[in-house]
């Protein structure tokens, strides 16, 4: 298996990299602390190309496939976990829209959503149900040559920036299917922001569909399907998020050499202690095999053999380690990592949603060991 990266991957890291020194790393704690969404480095984002790193050209991407699109989001999050976090969550329409979007969905919503002109918010789980298809209470009624949605949804990221969400729903089929729904109609209601602990500034949302009225062509694949739409994106998103949680293992990595570099203890610098350098030795073997394991589903999506329990096995390994990495970098900080002057207590919050979103860890062991069972 190899990894080297070819040309365009080089160059779509080189873009991240400098993106993130020259407009991310200086305004990260801005961002976290007046919450706000940085709509101009979304905007920017999209005109670099970032959004595209995934998609086809014919809509404007640069198909440079899934290892580019992992590397970016990994670079950037170095930065600013919560800026690189918006490519991942664009992701999850992107990537419905291309694999079950009608053509006219295609040429009507992927251009601008690849060129960063517009972003989407993508809407399964709910405050009563979680994420189970079973007991959404969503409901699509067919309604002439309409559906006729209604319900709420929960966590909607980026929802107040959006031109489109996707919706699930029950349609009169009893089972559940994916709606695109144009956030601009009448009943489409983005309610109060959630005040998160990390990864402030993404704009986390409940959304109510009061009776929101959409025309039939705005099913995303077929009727019932909407859990294989959903299936297919967020193993996309969960690439995402496993590339979120490198990125952050590596900037807590580099921030504690250099912390204990330059930390004096008895005249000599902390990385001459041995519990100083068995703490780092932990953190680097820890970063570097979840980074690895990251390109390997990335690579595996690239060939089109990305299956559910591969995305798991990385987002589940991933978020632990980077957040087994950060914690031991608060340590090597001491009590002055505690503190807001330092940037690892930003890192510290913001890492503790890599278990949390696109399905919990616990959910995720389940899917490991039960596809591990079906195989056997």
């Amino acid at each position: 298996m190899d990894f080297d990266l070819n040309e365009g991957e080089r160059d779509a890291l080189q873009t991240a990299h400098d993106f993130a020194e020259r407009r991310v790393k200086g305004r990260a704690r801005e961002i976290d602390e007046q919450n706000a969404f940085p709509s101009d480095l979304a905007a920017e984002m999209g005109r670099l190309g970032l959004f595209g790193l995934h998609m086809p050209e014919e809509y404007g991407g640069t198909a440079l496939g899934y290892k580019a699109y992992a590397l970016a989001i990994e670079e950037i999050c170095g930065a600013s976990m919560m800026v690189g976090a918006i490519i991942a969550i664009n992701a999850l329409a992107q990537e419905s829209i291309l694999r079950f979007g009608s053509d006219e969905q295609k040429r009507r919503y992927l251009p601008t959503l690849i060129s960063g002109e517009s972003l989407s918010t993508f809407a399964f789980t709910e405050a009563q149900t979680g994420s189970d298809p079973r007991a959404i209470t969503t409901v699509a009624v067919p309604d002439g040559d309409s559906y006729v949605i209604s319900g709420e949804k929960a966590f909607a990221s980026m929802a107040p920036s959006a031109c489109v969400a996707v919706i699930f729903a029950k349609d009169d089929t009893g089972k559940v299917s994916a709606f695109l729904v144009d956030t601009s109609l009448d009943g489409f209601r983005i309610e109060k922001e959630l005040e998160c602990m990390g990864l402030r500034g993404e704009d986390v949302c409940p959304v109510k569909l009061d009776g929101v009225r959409v025309p039939r062509e705005s099913m995303l694949g077929q009727p019932g399907k909407g859990y294989s739409v959903l299936l297919t994106a967020i193993n996309v998103g969960q690439l995402g998020i496993a590339a979120e949680a490198v990125g952050v293992a590596r900037r807590a990595l580099a921030m504690s050499l250099d912390y204990a570099r330059n930390r004096m203890v008895r005249d000599k610098p902390m990385t001459d202690l041995p519990t100083t350098q068995s703490v780092l030795g932990e953190m680097a073997a820890l970063t570097e095999a979840a980074r690895w394991l990251t390109y390997r589903t990335a690579d595996l999506k690239d060939k089109g053999r990305l299956s559910a329990k591969d995305a798991s096995i990385a987002k589940l390994f991933a978020s632990q380690a980077a957040n087994d990495v950060v914690d031991m970098a608060m340590q090597v900080h001491g009590s002055y990592g505690y503190t807001k002057e330092l940037e690892i207590e930003r890192l510290y919050r913001d890492v503790k949603v890599t278990q949390l979103y696109e399905v919990v860890s616990e959910v995720h062991r389940l899917i490991i060991g039960a596809s591990l069972a079906r195989e056997s």
